[in-house]
Formats: C-alpha cells, sequence, structure tokens
C-alpha cells in the first residue's frame, strides 16, 4: 500500500491534475487510502503532536467557555480597538496612513455600530468634527441596563444618535438618520476623512428610497420579491436600484473626500457588497436587470407608479451628480470582524482548555438536517474505536455541497481527525461557523441554533455519553435565536433517552419547530446557551468536542 500511494502521490503533481480535483475524486477510493496520501504534508506540523491536557471542567462547562471566547473575540469596541493604529496627527488602517487635521467625520449604521463608535471616538475624537450614526431601537437604554457602559458614547460626544428600526424593520427614524448621514458626506471636500462603521443590520437602518418612492413602497416592493423567493443577490439588485446610499450610494455622496469603512460582517464569505447592502462599494446598476428579476417573479404589473418613474429614469439613483470620476481610490473597505475572527479565538480557548482545535469552516449553510447529518458521521468518524467504514467518509464528502463546505476543507477535517484518533493526540475541539436555514412546518418557538443542537443529539445517540462520548453546541453570536432568549443550546448522545425519560417527544417537538420550548422543558432548561446580550452578531459558532477515544488495534 505504501508503494502505491507513493505512486499516486508523484503521479497526482506530475500531472495536470490539481489538487482540488484530485479531491473531489477521491470518494473513489476508500478513506484510509484518501488520508494515508497526505500524512506529510506540511499542514501538519501547525497541529504538533502533544500531551493532553488535564482540565478538571466537565465538557458541557468547556463547550460554553470556548463560545464565550468566540463572541468576545468580536466584541465592537475589540475589533475597532484591534484594526485602527493611532500614531499621532495620523491613523493606521489595514495598512495605509491617513492624515489626521481636525478632518474626521464619522457615519455608522448597524446592531453593534454603538460600541464601534464609542470606540473609535476614544482613539480619534479630538479630530473629530461631526458624526451621527444609526442605532436599533433601544438599545442605549438596554446597554445600560446590562451594565454595558463601555459601548456608550460620553455625554460630550460629537457623536449623534438617531434609534429606528423597530423590530428591525425600516421606519420613518431610521429614514431620518439615512437623511441626515446623506447631508454630513455631501457636504464633505477632498481634505476630509469619512469614517464608516458598518454591522450586520446596517441595511434596515440606512433606508433611503429615491424620490419619489416613499420608504412603504420600497418595502412592499422587496417583501413581494422575497415572498416570491428571490435569492438574497436579487433583493440587493433592487435595493441597490431604488435606493440613494446603498451599492455605492454612500461612497459617491461623500466623494472627494476619503472613505474608510470598518465592517464587521453577519454574512457568509465577507461579500462586502452585501453587508448591510454595500453603502460604500460602488456598483452599477443595470436596468435591463432590475426589470428582469421583477419579470421572473411576475412584479412588473404591480409595481407602484414611483417605482416604474424611476426605473425609466437613467441614472436616476444620484440626483446631485457630482464629478463623474472613479472613486475607487477613495474608499478603503476594512473587514475587520467576522466568524472567521470568532472562530480563531474559540481555537486558542480550546487548546488552553486541553484541546486539539481543528477548524472545518466558517461557511456552513444549508438545511439544518443535512447540517447535523454531517456533524454526526463527523463524530461516528472521529470516535470510530476501529478504521472507520470508508462509507461514511464518502457521504461526508457528497454533503459537502449541500452545506456549503468545500471537499478539501472536509478532506483535511477528517485527516486531522484520523490522524488524533490513531496516534492518541487526546481530545479534539472540531469548529465551524456560518448560517444554516430551517424548513418551517409547524408553529413552535425556536431557531435554527437549538433545531441544530436537537438533530446533532439524535446523530450522537450510539456514541455514548460525555466524558467518554461527543459534546455538540450551536450558538448565534448575537445572543438570541429565533425569537428566543437563548442564543442556541448543548448536546449530547444522550438527549434521546433524557428526553424519553420525561416524557418529552422529540419528534413532535422538530415537527413543530419547537426547540425553545423542548429544550426549556429538558432537565429545567440546562442544555440551553443563555448568553444574554451580547453587543456583535457574526453568523453561528458549531462546536464538536470529541474526547480522547482508545483505539483498538488489530
Amino acid at each position: 500500500m505504501v508503494c502505491l500511494n507513493c505512486a499516486l502521490f508523484k503521479n497526482l503533481f506530475n500531472s495536470s491534475i490539481s489538487l482540488r480535483t484530485f479531491l473531489l475524486r477521491s470518494t473513489e477510493l476508500s478513506m484510509a487510502r484518501v488520508l494515508s496520501l497526505f500524512r506529510s504534508q506540511p499542514f501538519l506540523h501547525l497541529v504538533a503532536r502533544r500531551k493532553p491536557t488535564f482540565c478538571k471542567m466537565s465538557m458541557d462547562t468547556r463547550a460554553r467557555e470556548v463560545f464565550a471566547a468566540a463572541v468576545e473575540a468580536v466584541q465592537p469596541d475589540t475589533v475597532v480597538c484591534q484594526s485602527i493604529e493611532r500614531k499621532e496627527d495620523s491613523v493606521v488602517i489595514d495598512g495605509r496612513t491617513f492624515t489626521l487635521k481636525h478632518n474626521l467625520h464619522l457615519v455608522g449604521f448597524g446592531k453593534a455600530v454603538l460600541g464601534m463608535a464609542a470606540e473609535a471616538e476614544r482613539i480619534v475624537g479630538d479630530h473629530l468634527v461631526k458624526g451621527v450614526i444609526s442605532v436599533p431601537h433601544g438599545i442605549q437604554q438596554t446597554l445600560q441596563q446590562h451594565g454595558k457602559d463601555h459601548l456608550l458614547l460620553k455625554e460630550n460626544s460629537r457623536i449623534k444618535v438617531i434609534e429606528g428600526a423597530k423590530h428591525n424593520l425600516p421606519d420613518t427614524d431610521a429614514q431620518k438618520a439615512a437623511e441626515e448621514i446623506k447631508h454630513l458626506a455631501s457636504e464633505l471636500t477632498e481634505k476630509d476623512l469619512l469614517l464608516v462603521l458598518i454591522s450586520g443590520g446596517g441595511s434596515a437602518l440606512l433606508p433611503a428610497p429615491i424620490p419619489p418612492i416613499t420608504l412603504q413602497e420600497k418595502l412592499d416592493v422587496t417583501r413581494r420579491l422575497a415572498g416570491a423567493g428571490a435569492t438574497i443577490q436579487e433583493l440587493n439588485t433592487i435595493r441597490r436600484a431604488l435606493s440613494l446610499l446603498k451599492g455605492g450610494g454612500l461612497a459617491h455622496h461623500a466623494h472627494p473626500a476619503q472613505v474608510v469603512a470598518l465592517i464587521l460582517s453577519d454574512v457568509i464569505g465577507d461579500p462586502i457588497d452585501i453587508i448591510a447592502s454595500g453603502p460604500t462599494v460602488m456598483s452599477q446598476v443595470w436596468p435591463e436587470e432590475v426589470l428582469s428579476i421583477l419579470e421572473r417573479y411576475k412584479l412588473l404589473n404591480l409595481l407602484p407608479t414611483s417605482v416604474k418613474e424611476v426605473l425609466d429614469k437613467p441614472n436616476s439613483r444620484w440626483k446631485e451628480h457630482k464629478e463623474e470620476s472613479d472613486t475607487s481610490g477613495h474608499v478603503l473597505n476594512a473587514v475587520i470582524g467576522s466568524n472567521g475572527v470568532a472562530l480563531k479565538r474559540a481555537g486558542l480557548c480550546a487548546r488552553e482548555l486541553g484541546f486539539l482545535p481543528v477548524v472545518l469552516s466558517p461557511s456552513v449553510c444549508g438545511d439544518v438536517q443535512s447540517v447535523s447529518r454531517l456533524y454526526g458521521l463527523l463524530a461516528r468518524f472521529a470516535c470510530s474505536r476501529e478504521e472507520p467504514p470508508p462509507d461514511i467518509a464518502t457521504e461526508v464528502l457528497k454533503l459537502g455541497p449541500e452545506v456549503g463546505v468545500e471537499s478539501w476543507d472536509l478532506c483535511r477535517t477528517m485527516q486531522v481527525l484520523e490522524k488524533g484518533r490513531t496516534e492518541g493526540w487526546g481530545a479534539t475541539c472540531l469548529l465551524a461557523g456560518g448560517e444554516p436555514t430551517v424548513e418551517l412546518t409547524g408553529k413552535g418557538r425556536g431557531g435554527r441554533n437549538q433545531e441544530l443542537a436537537m438533530r446533532v443529539g439524535l446523530e450522537l445517540r450510539s456514541l455514548g455519553l460525555p466524558p467518554k462520548g461527543p459534546v455538540f453546541l450551536s450558538g448565534g453570536t448575537d445572543g438570541q435565536d429565533g425569537p428566543t432568549e437563548a442564543a442556541g443550546a448543548i448536546t449530547d448522545g444522550g438527549l434521546y433517552d433524557e428526553a424519553k425519560a420525561q416524557g418529552l417527544d422529540i419528534d413532535n417537538f422538530l415537527i413543530n419547530n419547537d426547540s425553545y420550548t423542548f429544550f426549556s422543558r429538558l432537565s429545567g432548561g440546562q442544555r440551553l446557551l443563555v448568553p444574554g446580550l451580547t453587543c456583535t452578531n457574526v453568523m453561528d459558532v458549531h462546536m464538536l468536542l470529541i474526547p480522547a477515544i482508545p483505539i483498538i488495534i488489530r
């Protein structure tokens, strides 16, 4: 086998077949054969052998600690502090230096922007002229009630705070904030620097429909599109076409000032043109594309007169025609916080608590049933006391496209899991993130994280109880999973029997999408993950803690 593997490996790199192509074909080989081809690869040196770290904490407690570390890494003040380096009368952001001469202006919009603005003012406030931020309704009072005063602006702040978007929907208060932000940007000159702070929820907090379109008319159009099944890309195309500030509109109005946007991403892959609908990312709107989308969903004849009027006019997005020059050189977009940042810190914490951290992917998506199956298979693969059946690896790789995970990442992860299983590395912490979806079949209370935890619990049923069996955690970094107080839940192989002993039928709760009620009733809610107000949002964190497995060598 060794000679065959060496021959295959040599032929692989002597041919025009890429590594990615090879991995996509790997389902045709046994997993042991696939993994053996890569055992000498350089990345394994990054997870060098070590003696297991002894830790008295339970698996449940350690899972919660790792999740808390992930959330802490993407706190709004933390990410801003790490992204702005002050050097006397200049700042360095993303490797670029900007001069400060009492020429700094600040705008922001999003759920985490208040804390971002407070930290930014602390760092560069001595050069700040004026600022306007649009934040969620009631956020200042909520932060005060939770003792988060460090995320609030000082009494003498030069930044004006406007609360709006009640229930996360654009409203007149949010529109007023958008108008003031537009006005501030429009008055800037080439000597000015505009710092733009953006986080999740920013789209609802920056509504600026092109006149004569009303806010309600714009909402109706996007709601009908969403109800008809339009994709997020199609929805963003329509939003940009009907907005003064989205799709680069804010950067356009700020030209010729230098614009620097600091972005806390809540979107898979961190696409800056989609986060808050890309107000600082220049994008062309083609009327033909907009009309094609509306026609595809049979909405052309249902459009308000105002929307038709705007779409019929060329260059109707920006009435104030500034000098038509390329603004790209005047805009810097920097993603300063993301799911990947959270997972990196979670991995460091996991190592401190005695686990070998392995990050699968920050881009997990797809239906929770497919995602839970993936984690169940990976747990079976890692916990096998003998050579895992080849069909496990085959099914894992087939699931990849359904859950947004590349074949390379799946093979890499299984290689590390197999290495740890066969060479006694001790406990492992598999980390992933993203935003799976739930197909609603009932009217219960819950969210994707709690439902994912339920389904993974069923997948782990045959793998034993902790500390000898695996533990799974799924939690939303925003601290709120669906319309509940929980961020998610923690589960293990004992979930089914525990529920049955307490008269709870898991299947019925799943059918009714009632995961929160289930976990609230189960053992007094001990499995719920309730971190409280987190002040941030970079999607979800998934965690599979795998204990050291004694293996049988034959």
